[in-house]
């Protein structure tokens, strides 16, 4: 039987068949570790042995597996044809039952995997209910025939050696879940996700086995490359799609990558969401859906596009280009089909029964742990049309109701408000259920849930105090009620709605009277912290870059509220073209280095039009907009404004760009005394050197490019000693430039040691990018060694990640690969190249990172 993990799904657990009444009083609870197992290529045995044969082998199998498991304390929950799933008291005791059955099959032909997992479940009448089955079911799934996978929760709790096999994540969609081997030996990758955004949801899929069945059937078909969930808010299809889309991953080798649209409100930034999301840069010069459509040609990959709804009909022909792209397929969600050709629609329908049953009873355990359904459930699902959205609202009243209580009073809002609307019933049903839990909210609960709406993509605490007014007793009300949701990051948790919830509480925002008054604190909030991480950018970069990456939904808001703005007093209005101004010129340092520079420069072109002051803010728009186009001009026009206002601070940072401006175009001595001049001019104002940092990294670029190795690697030093250590770039790129000076000089094996310090860095602070060209560097160094094989495949793995990511290369640096990697290539015979470069890219390139950092020194 091949192992799939759908088919343990948790209905399906809870109606095993446990072998008599006195067994299922014999399942541990508490603290339990779960293990499964499943025979390995069971159809291709079946076919080596014939049926008596394999029929043999597979009681021998069960007989050693159930011996092993029943003398360390396992009990035996459910066996469905030759895969066990088996429940401990103790997780040593698991380990130790694993590694015996191994040891107990080796001589036989069947090989099995293993995957243990301890947790807490709820041990219902019916048997095993909760996360923790599906994660022990995803772990055993993801390995291969003789390895037995181990949980981190497991393994805490054992003093057994374990091998680390690193972070990974499974088809349940959970976080990230570090992964241990018993035992030393070797096998291929996890059959993980990899490759993907997709996020982690706030609570496990349940139910839906014969609708997600269908939706990862039509999405693995070779000839559909379209297909839409339509269905009302609130119906599951975006939950729905995330799953299907982790299922069908083994099918999307080159990835599963999730577009959310709910906050974009212009159609024409579909296709850039999606460029950041797959990291591909926009080309000068070049439509966008070109640019897409070179980067996923000949890919296997699949697209889901979120909330598509409210950016049509215009959004249509952007999805039709990527439709056409060859290889790759799209998966939407939308509460109305695209009416584009070769799309396949496929309605959402509301939850089974059973399924409707489950969902109430799973969140209303997560409120009161005790809770226990009744026949009540049933017919409030029922009332509430099994819709997810509702069932899990009303779930959330059932620390204060009763299920009875919830039915009669959530019974009589249905039938008083669905009569009173032309819309689709489910979402009167839908809309009835949202106004209930409103309704019940008191006012200071109520004047927070309204004024949240603001918000788009979520907020931190301190941004919904300063906005909102909110204190932590109202939002942990609107919490517990699934009102509000809450997302941990890495850095400080987030509170969000779900765009349903969002669209009503904005609704109740425009009714009011404060909806301007909420709009333009939210966007004075935003001009405000976006010029706190301007100011400090230089000194704090890995601190604000993943701030101002989660916050970008809400500046473009920001942007877009103050660009709109129309109030009746001239002043105000000109206020919030200053405001429009201060931001788009504090965001776009950020928006630059996150790839969203073409939307940062018609955002700043778009400011100058409206923004004619000639002050500081003006400066500082005219000289970002030069350095993303790298117009000399424009740069020429800041530099004069900030000499006129006598801002040192803004003269060298346009000296500054208009060094990188003259190096982009070739002209090394222009740039270089652009970039002296900068620093000359910063010496003078007294300024911090770490504010140097860039021009001294444009220095060494232009050194090493120009042959001045010694002087560059001064620079190079000098860098690392002035950058602040938080300016993780700055210090990354000095250790850079030091590989490079020796690259340069020839010496192959100092430059190679130096790449790999480099290499070591940026992996540890988070630069995905710069590790491609340390990578390609270590390849480099390797080619004028003379390791030509292992250049190849160690250049073509930076390569392919660099196509994934859109990142690119100078003109220097392409000068360079050409010189050691084309002279590798060369050495190498037609069949030598062909496996060094197919090597190279079938790898991953963590795998890759983790080779090279192994190496020792």
């Amino acid at each position: 039987m091949k192992f799939e993990p759908r088919v343990w799904s948790q209905r399906e657990f809870a109606a095993a068949l446990i072998h008599d009444a006195a067994m299922q009083g014999d399942l541990p609870s508490g603290t339990v570790t779960f293990l499964f197992t499943d025979v390995e290529g069971s159809t291709k045995l079946l076919h080596e042995l014939g049926p008596e044969g394999y029929a043999a082998a597979l009681a021998e199998h069960r007989r050693v597996l159930r011996e092993a498991f029943t003398r360390h304390g396992g009990v035996e929950v459910d066996t469905q044809g030759d895969a066990f799933f088996v429940a401990f008291p103790t997780a040593p005791g698991a380990l130790r039952a694993a590694a015996e059955a191994l040891t107990g099959l080796a001589p036989g032909p069947i090989r099995v995997r293993m995957g243990i997992h301890t947790g807490t479940p709820h041990l219902a009448e019916e048997g095993y209910v909760g996360g923790d089955v599906h994660r022990a079911a995803r772990i055993a799934a993801a390995g291969h025939g003789g390895q037995v996978l181990v949980s981190a929760s497991t393994a805490q709790l054992v003093e057994l050696e374990l091998r680390d096999l690193g972070e990974h994540r499974f088809k349940d969609l959970a976080a990230p879940e570090r992964v241990y081997q018993l035992g030393g030996g070797d096998f291929p990758a996890l059959k993980s996700l990899y490759r993907t955004n997709l996020p982690v949801p706030a609570t496990p899929f349940l139910g839906r086995e014969r609708e997600l069945a269908e939706v990862v059937e039509l999405l693995t078909r070779n000839d559909l490359r379209l297909l839409t969930l339509t269905g009302p808010g609130g119906t599951g299809k975006t939950r729905l799609a995330l799953q299907a889309a982790a299922e069908a991953s083994e099918s999307f080798p080159d990835g599963t990558y999730w577009v959310p649209l709910a906050p974009l409100r212009d159609p024409s930034l579909v296709l850039s969401s999606l460029a950041q999301t797959l990291a591909v840069k926009e080309e000068p010069d070049r439509p966008l859906e070109d640019t897409l459509g070179a980067h996923l040609a000949g890919k296997r990959l699949l697209l889901v596009l979120d909330n598509l709804e409210h950016l049509l009909p215009q959004a249509a022909a952007a999805i039709a280009a990527l439709r056409d792209a060859n290889g790759s397929s799209l998966l939407v969600t939308s509460r109305e089909r695209l009416r584009i050709g070769g799309e396949q629609t496929w309605p959402v329908p509301p939850l089974a029964e059973e399924d409707g049953r489950a969902l109430f009873a799973a969140r209303a355990r997560a409120v009161e742990p005790s809770f226990t359904a009744t026949p009540a459930v049933d017919e409030l699902c029922a009332r509430l049309d099994e819709l997810p959205l509702a069932i899990e609202l009303a779930a959330a009243r059932t620390a204060v109701f009763s299920s009875e209580q919830l039915l009669e009073r959530l019974s009589q809002r249905l039938d008083l408000l669905k009569g009173d609307r032309d819309a689709d019933p489910r979402q009167q049903t839908l809309r009835a259920t949202i106004e209930w839990s409103h309704d019940l909210l008191s006012q200071e609960e109520r004047r927070l849930f309204r004024r949240l709406s603001v918000f788009v993509g979520g907020c931190t605490y301190e941004a919904a105090e300063q906005v909102a007014d909110a204190d932590p007793d109202t939002l942990q009300s609107l919490l517990d009620k699934s009102l509000l949701r809450k997302r941990d990051t890495a850095y400080e948790p987030r509170y969000w709605m779900l765009e349903t919830i969002r669209e009503y509480a904005g609704e109740r925002l425009r009714d009011g009277d404060e909806e301007a008054v909420m709009r333009d604190r939210h966007l004075d909030y935003f001009v405000e912290l976006s010029e706190r991480a301007y100011g400090e950018r230089l000194a704090s970069e890995s601190t604000w870059s993943p701030i101002m990456g989660a916050e970008h939904d809400n500046i473009r808001a920001a942007l877009d509220w103050a660009r709109d703005r129309r109030p009746e007093a001239e002043a105000r209005l000109a206020g919030a073209a200053e405001a429009e101004a201060r931001l788009a010129g504090a965001v776009a340092p950020y928006w630059m280095r996150r790839g969203r520079a073409p939307e940062a420069l018609d955002r700043l072109r778009n400011v100058l039009e409206r923004y004619e002051r000639r002050d500081r803010i003006r400066a500082r728009v005219l000289t970002h907009r030069g350095e993303l186009e790298d117009d000399l001009s424009h740069l020429g026009e800041a530099l004069d404004l900030w000499l006129e206002l006598g801002d040192a601070e803004g003269e060298a940072l346009a000296l500054e760009s208009i060094g990188w401006g003259h190096d982009s175009a070739g002209n090394y001595a222009a740039a270089q005394a652009a970039h002296e001049h900068s620093l000359d001019v910063r010496r003078q104002a007294g300024a911090p050197e770490h504010e140097g940092a860039s021009s001294r990294a444009g220095l060494c670029h232009v050194l090493i490019a120009s042959g001045e190795v010694e002087r560059a690697e001064a620079m190079a030093r000098e860098l690392l000693r002035t950058a602040k250590p938080e300016a993780s770039l700055m210090q990354q790129l000095g250790l850079h430039f030091l590989a490079d000076c020796s690259l340069v000089a020839g010496d192959h094996v100092e430059a190679e040691r130096r790449y790999f310090d480099a290499l070591a860095y940026g992996r540890s602070a988070g630069l995905v990018g710069r590790c491609t060209d340390e990578v390609i560097g270590v390849a480099m160094s390797i080619a004028g060694q003379g390791d030509a094989a292992r250049a190849v495949r160690l250049a073509a793995a930076a390569y392919a990640e660099q196509e994934a990511i859109g990142k690119g290369s100078d003109h220097w640096w392409s000068k360079m690969q050409e010189w050691f990697i084309g002279g590798a290539r060369a050495q190498l015979l037609a069949d030598e190249l062909e496996q060094a470069e197919r090597s190279g890219r079938e790898t991953s390139f963590e795998a890759v990172l983790d080779e090279l950092l192994r190496v020792p020194e």
